[in-house]
C-alpha cells in the first residue's frame, strides 16, 4: 500500500457515501436520540446535518467522561504567566464547576435559545461559561475580549442575548486591559439592553459595578443548585462568533451542535493524532474559532487534556515561553498560528532558549491562521525536529478544509502547501468566469456544496445575506474568499486572499509566492507584500521587511538583495523593485496582518482602524517608514 493510500480511500468515501461514512462517524458521540440520517438536503443552498438527532454538547465534553470513569483524568490545565497562576481542573471537577454555574445562569432565566454575550479573557471561567451555555441550550457569543465599546454594540443588538457573562479585566504583558468600562459603555449605547451583567472580578483590575444590573460571580454564582443537560436538536445552534463584514457590520457565524461534535471528535484522533488523556495545547484566545474548537470542545469532547494558556510567544518572559509549556505539562502537539513562530525566529533565530528545555513528549506541531511560509516552517522543523503541519480552515468552516491527517497517515510536507482536503470537501479553484483552472495555476478556491459537518449552515438572522457573501459568486460553490492552487499531487496551497491578487499591467501575481521569497532571505524574520496604486501598470508590489534581532547590515543592502531574488524566482513581471524595513507589521490580536490597512496607507487613502488591531500605533510607524519611499504622503 502506497503512502496516502489510507487517506485517498477514506476521502473518496466520504464524498461518495455521505451519508454512510458521517453516520459511522456519529456513532462516536453520545446521543439522546441517534440520527436516522445524516445529511438533509432538502432545501439548497441551505443543508442541515443529523437532522432529527437529539445530543448536549456539554455532556459529551464532560459528563460522559466522567460518567465512563475517567472524572480523575485532567480536562483542563491553565497556565497564566501574566498572573504567575497555575489550576488544574480533572473532568469531574470541571463539569461540577460548569454545572454550578449553568444553574446560575438559569437562575436569571436564561434558557434553551436564549444567547448570552462571553466577553472574557484567557482564564479557566472562560471555558466554563461557553460550556454552561451549552449545558442550558443557550447560544453563546464570545466577543473577543478587549474588543471596543462599537465591536460590542453591534454584536449585542445583532443577538439580542438576555446575559452578558464579562470579567473586569484581561491582562497584557506589562498593562492591564479594563474590560467593564467598554462593556458599560457600550450597553448605554446599545439598543438592546441584557437583563443582567454577571461580572468576575480579578484582583488585578477590579470594577465598578452597577446596582440592580451587575452581579458578582465570586458571591452569586456558588452555591447554586448544578444544572442538568438540555437536550437539543443536532440543527439547533450552539453558538454565534462574529467575523468582520465588509460592510462594517459584521457576519455572526452559526455553529449547530451535531455536526460540530461529530466533526471535531473525529478531528482530534486522524487530524491530530492525539489519544485520550493525552495533553493537547492550543494557542490560541477563546475569542477566535480556534479556540471554540480546540482549546474548548474539540479536545474535550474527545477526552484529551487541554491547556489554556494566558500568555504570549515572547515576552512571558521571553521568547522560550513556548518550550517551558510544552515541556512543563508534557503536551504532545501544539496548534498556534504561523505569526507566533515568527516572532520566536526574530528574537531567537538560533534557538537557543530550546535548549533548556526538555520536549521529548512532543511528537507534532500544526500552523494555521496565516499562511505557513515555507522558511518559518523548515525553520520550526530544523528547530524540533518533528513534522510541522500547515493546515488551513476558516471561522465559517469551524474546523479543517486542509490539512495533513497524521492520525491517519502521514503524508509527505510540502512546505508551503496546506496538504489535502478534509473529509467531506470537495475542493477545486476556478477562474473569475468560474471555469476551473490546471493545476498549479492560481484562482479562487471553492468548495462544492454541501460542506461537511461542522461548517456554518448560515448567518445568524441572514439567511440572504449568506447566500450572497459565499454562494452567490460561483453557484453550487462555497467561496472561500482564498486563492491558490492545486499541484498534480492534489495538494492545495493558499497563497493569498482573494483581494490581495493584485493586477501588475495584467498579470494576476501572487502576493504570498513574493512573500514566500523575501521571508527566504537570511536577515528577515516576517514581511508582507502589499499592492500600490500605479498610474502605468495600474497595481505594483511593495514589501515590507522586518529583520531578525541582531542583524547589523545596512537596510539598503538588505532591499537590494530582497529586490534581486524576486527578480531571479518569480521574474521581471512582478515588477518588485521597492521595500521597506520597518520594526514590525499591523496585525489582528489572532496574528493576521492587516494588508489592507497597510495599502490604504501607502496609497494616502483614508482608512479605519481594524477593532481586532492588536496595537494600533503601529499603523503611524508603518505611514513614517513609507514617506522616504514616496508612500503615504497625504
Amino acid at each position: 500500500m502506497a503512502v496516502g493510500d489510507i487517506y485517498r480511500a477514506l476521502h473518496a468515501r466520504s464524498l461518495k457515501d455521505r451519508e454512510g461514512f458521517w453516520l459511522e462517524q456519529a456513532a462516536a458521540i453520545d446521543w439522546y436520540r441517534r440520527p436516522d440520517r445524516a445529511l438533509d438536503d432538502n432545501a439548497p443552498p441551505f443543508y442541515r446535518w443529523f437532522p432529527g438527532g437529539e445530543l448536549n454538547t456539554c455532556h459529551n465534553a464532560l459528563d460522559r467522561h466522567v460518567d465512563a470513569g475517567h472524572g480523575d483524568r485532567l480536562a483542563l490545565i491553565y497556565d497564566s504567566p501574566v498572573t504567575g497562576t497555575k489550576r488544574r481542573y480533572t473532568y469531574r471537577e470541571f463539569r461540577d464547576a460548569t454545572a454550578e454555574l449553568a444553574g446560575a445562569i438559569a437562575a436569571l432565566g436564561v434558557g434553551k435559545g436564549d444567547r448570552v454575550i462571553i466577553y472574557m479573557p484567557m482564564i479557566p471561567e472562560a471555558a466554563m461559561a461557553m460550556l454552561a451555555c451549552a449545558r442550558l441550550g443557550a447560544v453563546h457569543s464570545v466577543v473577543f475580549g478587549g474588543f471596543a465599546a462599537k465591536e460590542l454594540v453591534s454584536r449585542i443588538d445583532d443577538c439580542a442575548p438576555k446575559l452578558v457573562l464579562a470579567a473586569s479585566c484581561g491582562i497584557e504583558p506589562g498593562r492591564i486591559v479594563e474590560y467593564k468600562p467598554l462593556l458599560d459603555q457600550a450597553l448605554e449605547l446599545a439598543k438592546h439592553k441584557p437583563a443582567h451583567c454577571l461580572i468576575l472580578q480579578r484582583p488585578q483590575g477590579p470594577a465598578t459595578m452597577v446596582d440592580g444590573r451587575d452581579l458578582d460571580w465570586a458571591t452569586f454564582v456558588p452555591g447554586k443548585p448544578h444544572a442538568a443537560c438540555v437536550p437539543v436538536q443536532a440543527t439547533d445552534p450552539l453558538y454565534i462568533l462574529y467575523t468582520s463584514g465588509t460592510t462594517g457590520q459584521p457576519k455572526g457565524v452559526v455553529r449547530d451542535n451535531g455536526g460540530y461534535c461529530v466533526a471535531l471528535h473525529w478531528s482530534m484522533k486522524n487530524l491530530y493524532g492525539i489519544a485520550p488523556g493525552e495533553v493537547w495545547w492550543t494557542a490560541s484566545d477563546v475569542g477566535w474559532v480556534v479556540g471554540h474548537s480546540y482549546i474548548v470542545y474539540g479536545p474535550l469532547i474527545y477526552g484529551a487534556t487541554s491547556i489554556l494558556y494566558e500568555g504570549k510567544p515572547v515576552g512571558t518572559p521571553d521568547a522560550g515561553a513556548f518550550w517551558r509549556v510544552i515541556a512543563e505539562h508534557k503536551a504532545v502537539a501544539l496548534f498556534t498560528a504561523p505569526t507566533a513562530f515568527r516572532a520566536i525566529k526574530k528574537e531567537d533565530p538560533e534557538g537557543k532558549l530550546l535548549k533548556q528545555h526538555d520536549l521529548s513528549n512532543f511528537r507534532t506541531l500544526f500552523l494555521a491562521g496565516e499562511r505557513g511560509d515555507p522558511p518559518t516552517i523548515e525553520w520550526a522543523q530544523r528547530l524540533l525536529g518533528v513534522p510541522v503541519i500547515d493546515h488551513w480552515w476558516q471561522t465559517e468552516t469551524g474546523w479543517v478544509i486542509c490539512g495533513n491527517f497524521v492520525g491517519l497517515e502521514l503524508m509527505p510536507v510540502k512546505p508551503g502547501s496546506t496538504s489535502v482536503p478534509a473529509p467531506g470537501w470537495d475542493i477545486q479553484v476556478l477562474d473569475a468566469a468560474g471555469r476551473p483552472v490546471p493545476a498549479g495555476e492560481i484562482g479562487a478556491i471553492v468548495g462544492k456544496l454541501p460542506m461537511p459537518p461542522g461548517t456554518f449552515p448560515t448567518l445568524w438572522n441572514a439567511d440572504d445575506r449568506f447566500r450572497q457573501a459565499y454562494l452567490a459568486e460561483f453557484p453550487g460553490y462555497y467561496k472561500t474568499g482564498d486563492a491558490g492552487f492545486i499541484d498534480a499531487d492534489g495538494y492545495v496551497s493558499v497563497m493569498t486572499r482573494v483581494d490581495d491578487v493584485i493586477n501588475v499591467a495584467g498579470h494576476r501575481l501572487s502576493t504570498g509566492q513574493m512573500e514566500e521569497v523575501l521571508a527566504s532571505h537570511d536577515a528577515v524574520a516576517e514581511c508582507a507584500v502589499i499592492g500600490v496604486a500605479d498610474d502605468l501598470k495600474g497595481q505594483v508590489p511593495l514589501g515590507f521587511l522586518v529583520l531578525k534581532a541582531g542583524v547589523e547590515r545596512p537596510h539598503g543592502e538588505i532591499v537590494a538583495d530582497v529586490v534581486r531574488m524576486v527578480r531571479e524566482r518569480i521574474g521581471p513581471v512582478a515588477f518588485f523593485k521597492t521595500a521597506v524595513v520597518v520594526g514590525r507589521l499591523p496585525k489582528t490580536r489572532s496574528g493576521k496582518i492587516l494588508r489592507g490597512t497597510m495599502q490604504k496607507i501607502a496609497d494616502s487613502q483614508a482608512y479605519t482602524t481594524p477593532a481586532t488591531i492588536d496595537d494600533p500605533v503601529v499603523l503611524g510607524e508603518i505611514g513614517e517608514a513609507l514617506k522616504p519611499a514616496g508612500y503615504a504622503r497625504k
